[in-house]
């Protein structure tokens, strides 16, 4: 019997949850091709040339990558690292690990040579997949200049002191001839993609999925990294099931009763695109359609020529679709769902009343972790985060004690349940959650007597203004709204009277010119006085620090915006 004066809310049980199926990573993909095998999984266009693949497509060329795999030495829990673009070869990589019985590791195509040589590191792979080129990224130049023994050495025959786990390396070359990978340069211990797949010709495709039967929802699934905001990036460990969970949940979540056609431009080595956008096309029957890195121009014909119904991006995303040239005139009347989608909703062809409700989730708890589905009616979920979805947890503690607080007090919030991640590499277990084994997120808010949850931002971002909290999210939030904005990060700067001064910093649009007072005028009408910024600072592309997820970094914005005001950054405590 649960105490309903504190807070601490249980979720219903996962078996009583709808619509959900294999809980391992190859025995979803292999459900979904039971189900859905020659309608179209993908597409990948590149001008008037387009790549299409088929589930059954998508599975065989996962069983040819899981087979290459085992032809390369990839045992049980094998780590197999993917520095790929948004292209179908990240998928069968994917997939086919899985089914290998390995452990995908998703890698950053963001990453500058420190962070790869960070992430090759930590997270101990024995194969990298990579991308030979990506924009002006020259991949295969930037891991010989960090290990130079990599051109004296062998396909899967690498004896390296700086990588001591990484014995064999696979280029991919571009997408100029749609429906074949380029052939990438090679030599030394990288061998080029073509050479990779074929090592596997002699792998029974019965041995690749005996393999993949002996894998439990509770094994290892994948291995992703945070986006570094505050540090170097961590890795973050998740069962198979993680994965599936959401995959299966999120066409539940969002109310999707048709074959969905999902589209992002953010890297697949982000959880929330991998969960979000694989789950809502494959487990719906719909498709996948591929953007290898965002460009608004490009993204706004995709989606119109590809009838996509489901677009994932952020905010400043969206900013970018108004200002491109093909804005106006393009017809988006397929799209139905757009998390956070205001502005694309201005659009004269948009007609859609979807609005999904507010979640909490992050990286640690594979996106989603408290909710609604969006057929819950508005006047129930108000303006919370949702309850804790089924078989989660989720207690409100005092920061400094752990206790659990009673209902309506804020505190920190604290989650267990079959998403969350099974801890961080090289971390003890202890290092990664309480005694009662519960993640704390570190982000602040409450529950209500009906067990909904109400986020207030991260705590250690919380600007304390005369007196009261400011949560730096809920301005960027309405900003966002405002056009014209390409990035924006409200910081708390010292003040003498208030304690710290609200100030927000802007980066605008490539060529639109934005003005203070317009943008604190349209900030009245939406948020309470108390959280306006007393200042709105303009910045550059330049100026701003950014993380490979384009966050910008809220430390270096803070020190920014002071050193603009004329203002002393605050001293740290004990410092």
């Amino acid at each position: 019997m649960q105490d309903r004066s504190l807070s601490l809310i249980y979720g219903k049980p996962l078996a009583e949850e709808p619509g959900q199926g294999a809980q391992t990573i190859g025995g979803y993909l292999r459900e979904v091709v039971a189900r859905y095998g020659p309608r179209e999984a993908l597409v990948l266009r590149k001008g008037d040339r387009r790549l299409s693949w088929s589930y059954d497509d998508l599975l065989a060329r996962s069983i040819e990558v899981a087979a290459a795999l085992i032809a390369s030495g990839v045992g049980r829990d094998c780590r197999v690292g993917i520095l790929m673009t948004n292209r179908p070869e990240f998928l069968a990589a994917l997939f086919g690990t899985a089914l290998a019985g390995g452990v995908p590791v998703a890698l950053s195509t963001f990453s500058t040579p420190n962070e790869l040589d960070h992430l090759i590191k930590a997270s101990q792979v024995s194969i990298l997949l990579f991308e030979q080129t990506v924009l002006k990224k020259d991949f295969h130049g930037m891991i010989a200049e960090l290990d130079p023994t990599i051109a004296q050495g062998e396909p899967g025959g690498l004896n390296s002191a700086k990588f001591p786990f990484l014995r064999h390396l696979v280029s991919l070359g571009g997408v100029e001839d749609i429906g074949e990978a380029a052939e990438s340069a090679a030599g030394g211990a990288v061998e080029p993609w073509a050479a990779f797949v074929a090592r596997g010709r002699g792998i029974a495709e019965t041995q690749v999925l005996a393999r993949a039967d002996s894998v439990t929802p509770g094994d290892i699934g994948g291995i992703f990294f945070s986006s570094g905001t505050t540090s170097l990036p961590k890795g973050i460990v998740h069962a198979q099931r993680a994965f599936t969970v959401q995959w299966w949940r999120w066409p539940q979540t969002f109310g999707m009763h048709h074959p969905v056609r999902a589209w992002t431009g953010n890297g697949f080595f982000w959880s929330g695109n991998v969960s979000m956008v694989l789950g809502s096309a494959f487990s719906t029957g719909g498709a996948v359609i591929l953007q290898r890195y965002f460009e608004a121009e490009e993204a706004i014909d995709l989606i119109e020529q590809e009838g996509v119904h489901f677009i994932n991006g952020r905010p400043h995303q969206w900013a970018r679709f108004q200002a491109a040239a093909n804005w106006a005139e393009a017809d988006l009347s397929s799209v139905k769902y757009v998390p956070r989608g205001e502005l694309i909703w201005e659009h004269p062809t948009v007609d859609t009343n979807w609005r999904v409700p507010n979640a909490f989730g992050c990286t640690e708890t594979m996106t989603v972790n408290t909710g609604f589905s969006v057929e819950v009616p508005p006047e129930y979920y108000k303006d919370s985060f949702g309850a804790p979805l089924p078989g989660n947890i989720l207690k409100i503690v005092d920061p400094l004690t752990g206790a659990i607080v009673p209902r309506g007090t804020k505190g920190e919030l604290c989650v267990k349940g079959p998403t969350l991640m099974t801890g961080y590499l090289g971390k003890t277990l202890e290092d990664c959650f309480d005694a009662q084994g519960f993640f704390c997120t570190g982000d602040g808010g409450h529950v209500d007597e009906e067990g909904r949850f109400f986020w207030q931002g991260r705590l250690t971002d919380m600007i304390k203004t005369g007196g009261a909290n400011v949560s730096p999210l809920e301005v960027d939030e309405v900003c966002a709204r405002f056009h014209g904005i390409k990035r924006v990060q409200t910081v708390g700067v010292p003040d003498d009277l208030l304690g710290e001064m609200v100030v927000t910093c802007i980066v605008p649009v490539d060529g639109v010119t934005l003005d203070e007072s317009a943008i604190v005028a349209f900030l009245k009408t939406e948020i309470a006085s108390f959280k306006i910024p007393r200042c709105v600072l303009f910045f550059t592309d330049e100026d701003c620090a950014v993380t490979g997820s384009e966050k910008v970094k809220p430390a270096v914005m803070r020190e920014l915006a002071a050193k603009t005001l004329g203002i002393a950054p605050a001293v740290p405590a004990g410092g």
